[in-house]
């Protein structure tokens, strides 16, 4: 049963309001279950109807108002799971005439936000403006929980602002819900506003501020957080505390076990939460014999694992990939005859689908008696990390079109498959639901969308994602300048990054990662050391790994190898695989065999089973026709077990995903795409084309080479692009390594043959091929 709206038009703000008393009737602090609740319900509208002033029984005094009546069951269906109830007996409220107070407002607003419903929400607010409740703190933190957890957290921090006065449950409340939406940045600052406000925080918001510092996992900052709290709060630690228990679970997360075992070896007493929380610990740190030793030490001392320990562990098994504790965490379930929830299956369908184990994962959701939005996204998020994109969207498909409706997560999770593979159809069909639900003020689904769009080929439709943005946060910012670094337009993503600098938001360390990535693309080398500089000086930030490794690239791509060479020696953190060997794909871009040798010796010292680095150096040698060279390198991998990952390529069509390798003859319309591959060669010749065979790195004849070019897996690609596609439309591929030279070069002419946009995303970048030329200019 829908929810009669309200019309309350919206107060712009700032407003006027009237400060009013409180009401002296309460609702009765008694919790009824739903059968009783329905009884009181009932009785309550027989009275209103018979004209009466009160309800004539034991749970109401005869003086109890109207309002407190119609209360006291709002409280009790929201208790019982049944918001819809409650904002109906709101909307009957109203249509009486009842006074709507300060009781009522916080209680339909959690109603509110249970269901996700923004506009009601919204409705309220305006009479909340209008009849000058506002001046309630309690009423106003509802408000922001409402908006929250609608996920608009540009309406909750309005409201935060001007509230007339803040308590620290509003503090603790907008840190909390920063955090849940992974607004750290922010979060960051709210905390810094509340100390030099000389707010004292409340052992929740200290509980809050915690949790944020876990999810951040950052063990820079977990101590100085440890400090803080026992400043603020000297019991932490002493005893068995939920702050305690937030403290082992921060350092555990920051991957500190040694921090978080010694503030539960000093813990005076142990229950099952704080056992709980450090086995979780112990599994989040990869210390399973650790937390296998203190499961079985607890229960020697009469505590045993409840729901909640054994929900920890699944869900650790996940985070950590550990398959086989995961089966054995469930078997022991079943053998001691654990209640299998719905938050329990879910957990098992989540972890079995992050370890891989899709058939075990579907067995159990195929045999959950109720399924809710929760197991459904994790059942998608199963087939999106294998990349299964088919099954993911027909279980979304099927999702649908029964009452589960998708919510934000399950729209993100498809956004970010439809990403990882460039599916752009179906990521048009998601910002289609995501449309229709209005639900677009969420800025983590913008963020997606812009993602989606950028990594499928598409940056017009991502820049108009962004355009419209009514509150762009530094995420926002991030993915925009990201999405046009690696399209390669470097002057647009660092016009974009002075605009930014111009805003209300700074600039973080991911930006500059994102600009710095954008000056490598367009060899803008001047741009890019200003950048660098402006970063270490002006706002003070200490460089990262990434950010070395863009300097090292923007460096070593303008041919400045040696340069670079010498950036790595100054560094002031130890060099990892990402620096050289973004210094080995220079050397190898610009042909520096002594240098190459010598930066591969380096990988090797740190990575030796790296398939990608190995191949690399084969691949210099090949060039410089060291075969002997080549084939130790070979005959090394060969030794050592390494793999060379496969080239391969996906192309869309119609919303089906289409994966080709080289050579490939297994797809059901091989003949057809053979047949114009045929034809796609014969043109191209006719065209001037000569086969690049120096990029086959094989000790084979020139005619073999060329044949082995034919068939690459982009041009396979294409050729069926070619067949299954209106001449008028671009053809974008996915390549999941680096476009050869040959392909490039082919692909150019094939871009003016057919009259075709050909988008090409190989592992550095995008190639948008038209009219014969590609928008990278020929640097990649």
């Amino acid at each position: 049963m829908a929810a009669t709206r309200t019309s309350c038009s919206t107060s712009p703000h700032p407003f006027t309001i009237q400060r009013l008393q409180k009401p002296t009737s309460t609702p009765p602090q008694i919790k009824l279950n739903l059968d009783e609740t329905k009884q009181v319900h009932a009785h309550l509208l027989k009275t209103i109807f018979s004209h009466e002033t009160s309800i004539n029984i034991n749970l109401f005094s005869n003086h109890s108002s109207p309002a407190a009546q119609f209360n006291f069951l709002i409280n009790n269906y929201i208790k019982n799971n049944y918001p819809e109830e409650a904002l109906n007996i709101y909307a009957y409220m109203r249509n009486t005439g009842t006074n709507v107070d300060n009781f009522t407002t916080p209680s339909v607003l959690k109603a509110c936000a249970q269901l996700s419903w923004a506009q009601q929400g919204e409705e309220i607010h305006s009479l909340v403006l209008k009849t000058g409740l506002y001046w309630d703190a309690f009423v106003s933190n509802a408000l922001i929980q409402m908006y929250t957890q609608c996920g608009n957290m540009v309406s909750a921090r309005k409201v935060f602002e001007i509230m007339p006065e803040r308590d620290v449950v509003s503090w603790s409340t907008m840190i909390r819900s920063y955090g849940r939406s992974k607004w750290y940045t922010e979060a960051l600052d709210l905390i810094r506003e509340m100390h030099v406000s000389k707010i004292k925080p409340s052992q929740v918001a200290l509980i809050n501020m915690i949790n944020l510092f876990a999810d951040l996992a950052d063990r820079r900052i977990a101590r100085p957080m440890h400090a803080y709290v026992m400043k603020n709060n000297s019991e932490a630690g002493s005893d068995v505390l939920p702050l305690t228990t937030a403290l082992i679970d921060m350092y555990a997360k920051c991957g500190s076990a040694t921090y978080a075992r010694s503030l539960f070896d000093r813990l005076i007493m142990r229950n099952i939460v704080t056992l709980t929380a450090m086995i979780a610990g112990h599994l989040r740190c990869r210390e399973v014999e650790e937390a296998a030793k203190l499961f079985v030490e607890m229960q020697k001392e009469g505590i045993y694992p409840n729901d909640i320990t054994m929900l920890s562990v699944i869900k650790e098994c996940g985070f950590t990939r550990d398959l086989e504790l995961g089966k054995q965490s469930h078997a022991y379930m079943l053998r001691n005859g654990f209640d299998f929830s719905s938050t329990m299956a879910t957990a098992l369908v989540d972890m079995y689908g992050k370890c891989g184990d899709l058939q075990k994962a579907r067995a159990l959701f195929d045999g959950a008696n109720n399924r809710d939005v929760l197991m459904w996204t994790a059942m998608i998020s199963g087939y999106a990390e294998a990349k299964r994109v088919n099954q993911a969207f027909s279980l979304f498909v099927q999702m649908s079109s029964i009452d589960a409706e998708p919510n934000e997560v399950t729209m993100v999770t498809l956004l970010s498959l439809c990403a990882e593979v460039g599916a752009l159809d179906l990521g048009k069909l998601i910002h289609s639901c995501v449309e229709k639900r209005g639900v677009l003020s969420d800025v983590m689904l913008k963020t997606s969308l812009i993602e989606m769009y950028a990594k499928s080929g598409d940056i017009e439709q991502a820049r108009r994602v962004f355009d419209r943005a009514d509150f762009k946060d530094i995420g926002l910012w991030n993915s925009m300048i990201n999405a046009l670094a690696m399209h390669g337009y470097g002057e647009e993503a660092l016009e974009l990054f002075f605009d930014l600098e111009k805003s209300e938001t700074d600039p973080d360390e991911i930006t500059f990662v994102a600009a710095l990535h954008a000056c490598s693309h367009a060899g803008l080398v001047t741009e890019g050391k200003r950048l660098f500089y402006k970063m270490t000086h002006e706002f003070k930030m200490e460089p990262s790994v990434e950010h070395y490794g863009c300097m090292v690239d923007l460096l070593g791509r303008a041919g400045l190898l040696d340069v670079a060479y010498e950036m790595i020696k100054r560094m002031s953190i130890k060099p990892n695989i990402v620096i050289w060997g973004a210094l080995l794909a220079a050397c190898k871009l610009h042909k520096n065999l002594r240098l190459a040798e010598l930066v591969a010796n380096q990988l090797l010292e740190i990575e030796p089973q790296n398939s990608g680095y190995n191949t690399l150096m084969s691949n210099i040698y090949a060039a410089a026709s060291r075969w002997n060279e080549v084939a130790e390198v070979r005959k090394a991998m060969k030794d050592e077990g390494i793999k060379k990952a496969p080239g391969t390529s996906s192309i869309e069509v119609n919303g089906t995903l289409h994966e080709f390798i080289m050579g490939d003859a297994s797809h059901p319309r091989a003949k057809q795409i053979l047949e114009k591959l045929a034809e796609m060669n014969k043109k191209l010749k006719r065209a001037g084309y000569v086969a690049d065979t120096s990029v086959v790195l094989l000790n084979i004849d020139e005619e073999e080479k060329e044949t082995a070019l034919t068939y690459h897996s982009e041009k396979l690609a294409m050729a069926f692009g070619l067949i299954s596609t209106a001449p008028s439309m671009p053809i974008r591929v996915v390549k999941n390594l680096r476009i050869c030279d040959d392909c490039h070069s082919a692909t150019k002419l094939l871009s003016l043959i057919y009259k075709r946009v050909i988008i090409v995303r190989d592992r550095n970048r995008f190639h948008h091929f038209s009219e014969g030329s590609c928008s990278c200019g020929d640097y990649w």
